[in-house]
């Protein structure tokens, strides 16, 4: 249970570091497209190695594909819901990081948090081993955020005090979620476990579609395309050592 926790707090600190990052120090544009661009590789990697490969495995093709549809819907209609408030360029690292609403830009990221921590946890119950694969691909796909959504924060008034604590809050948030996700879970059936891990699948491959690989070519040119191909490629490694 406590070991959960620990690996949601890993994840969801990377947000923290990247705000930390942005406060205190300047980072080159290329760069963080650059990271981006390679956390869309893992991302994907981990989504279908770990999440639907698993899913398809233990519960079949039915279940997975309910979930997956569904978190891919669930996550399109929150995300266009918060990106009219002012929350559409969370991931944005650059100028056009001043998206009006620093507080639609929190609920965004946590509303990119929450699944996955609580995938985590639930990934304790199956293997009894954290998914490192998943861990790594959330951890480097965090920290862009973090960068560019304290820019925007930033833009939108807040001061680095009230900046830190929101950020913290996602790290507790994404502790409890990996937590929640180990209790509530415990026991579930294989068709259950294999509709939430899909679930999860299908909001980060919208994710990653509807906002990570645009902002990151849009940063980091026509390398992004190199940069998430070796993400992938260090997610299948990952995934075989794993």
């Amino acid at each position: 249970m406590w070991l959960a926790a620990m690996w949601g707090s890993i994840s969801g600190s990377a947000v923290l570091l990247g705000a930390i990052i942005s406060l205190y120090f300047s980072i080159p544009k290329k760069i963080i497209g650059d990271i981006m661009a390679f956390g869309t590789g893992v991302l994907i990697g981990a989504a279908s190695y770990e999440l639907l490969g698993e899913a398809v495995n233990d519960g079949g093709l039915t279940p997975t594909t309910i979930g997956f549809v569904s978190g891919a819907v669930i996550f399109t209609i929150f995300d266009y819901a918060i990106s009219k408030k002012g929350g559409s360029d969370r991931k944005r690292s650059g100028q056009k990081a001043v998206g009006g609403g620093g507080l639609a830009i929190f609920i965004g990221t946590i509303m990119d948090a929450v699944p996955e921590s609580i995938i985590i946890g639930a990934s304790l119950l199956e293997q009894q081993t954290v998914s490192f694969l998943l861990v790594i691909a959330i951890f480097i796909s965090n920290i862009p955020e973090g960068l560019s959504s304290t820019y925007g924060m930033k833009n939108s008034g807040y001061s680095r005090r009230k900046i830190l604590l929101l950020w913290f809050a996602v790290v507790a948030i994404s502790t409890l979620g990996a937590w929640g996700g180990y209790i509530l879970l415990n026991g579930a059936s294989e068709h259950l476990m294999s509709g939430i891990a899909a679930f999860a699948g299908g909001g980060i491959i919208a994710m990653v579609a509807s906002s990570m690989m645009p902002e990151a070519y849009e940063d980091s040119g026509p390398i992004t395309g190199l940069m998430a191909a070796l993400g992938l490629l260090v997610s299948l490694m990952l995934d075989r050592i794993s």
